[in-house]
């Protein structure tokens, strides 16, 4: 309740990166009636917010203005750039400020982010979110953040003006491991279930039918329901799409090679979207790493009977 109180004297909050996901939360944040600075290399984006009564604003101006920043961007190296480069945010920044990075990054760029940061006077945590654009659009995200509790109460509010559910999973750098733990067990569900369907669709069967037989058994699961009819109807447009997801199975590599943690699973699942990418398909939801199997069985998985 404390946090709720205090909402109201933080001022505006910062939000860098109005990309698929980031535009969605954004709005979810003015939609609750909180005050948003906003930044984005895409001016068209930038100006569909101001007409969401976002602020269009540079690094500068979100620096010297709000004490807590969002950021949401591509990969590390553009987080890095963003914080620390020519004219980049940290050098407008005001010591206790909280710079919250959402992006998916590997947990040593995470970890390298906050020591910078950290030096500077400036406080950081790690929070990637899983949900995908359906979950950022509806507000309905998940939250899995690495840092303090001090600076994580801090953030709650916002959290859950753009999602459902927040964890704080440990210091800086948790947040980032939690996250490439979700995507090995997303993806790999995706494709195991990409298996059995083709399976079950080469073998004759109805894969409808058969999709209805297992979801209420053992085999059932949030990715069965949400990715299987996807398959069936033959619907590839992007909730979460393949060259992201690729990212994070990269990130989840090379992690755990830092580590010496094998990950076989992952590895092979890494070359099955590498020869998603040679086909076209990295703007597809990741749904369609079953045309993957399908091009190995020769066949497509469809519905026999039409609804």
């Amino acid at each position: 309740m404390g946090n709720m109180e205090s909402l109201g004297n933080i001022g505006k909050i910062g939000f860098i990166g109005l990309g698929i996901m980031g535009k969605p939360m954004a709005k979810n944040l003015l939609r609750k009636g909180t005050p948003v600075m906003v930044n984005d290399v895409n001016e068209t984006v930038v100006e569909e917010l101001v007409r969401n009564n976002a602020e269009a604003a540079t690094l500068e101006q979100i620096g010297k203005t709000c004490r807590i920043i969002f950021t949401i961007l591509p990969n590390g190296p553009i987080v890095d750039t963003v914080l620390f480069g020519e004219k980049g945010l940290s050098q407008y920044l005001e010591k206790g400020t909280l710079v919250c990075d959402l992006s998916s990054v590997n947990p040593s760029e995470a970890k390298r982010f906050g020591g910078r940061l950290h030096d500077m006077g400036i406080r950081f945590v790690d929070s990637p979110v899983s949900g995908g654009e359906p979950k950022a659009i509806d507000g309905t995200l998940s939250f899995m953040a690495g840092g303090s509790q001090d600076d994580f109460d801090r953030l709650l509010p916002f959290f859950h003006q753009m999602g459902t559910s927040a964890v704080l999973t440990g210091g800086i750098g948790s947040g980032c491991i939690t996250k490439l733990t979700n995507q090995i067990i997303v993806n790999l569900n995706i494709a195991a279930l990409s298996e059995g369907l083709v399976l079950a669709a080469k073998a004759g069967a109805d894969p409808a039918k058969v999709y209805e037989a297992i979801r209420g058994g053992a085999a059932g699961s949030v990715m069965l329901d949400a990715k299987a009819p996807m398959i069936m109807d033959r619907n590839f447009k992007p909730g979460g799409k393949i060259s992201i997801n690729l990212k994070d199975i990269r990130n989840v590599i090379h992690t755990a090679h830092e580590l010496d943690i094998p990950v076989p699973f992952t590895s092979q699942l890494f070359e099955v979207m590498k020869s998603l990418k040679v086909a076209g398909q990295m703007d597809e939801d990741h749904a369609s790493i079953v045309r993957y199997f399908e091009r190995l069985a020769g066949v497509e998985v469809q519905r026999l009977v039409q609804e």
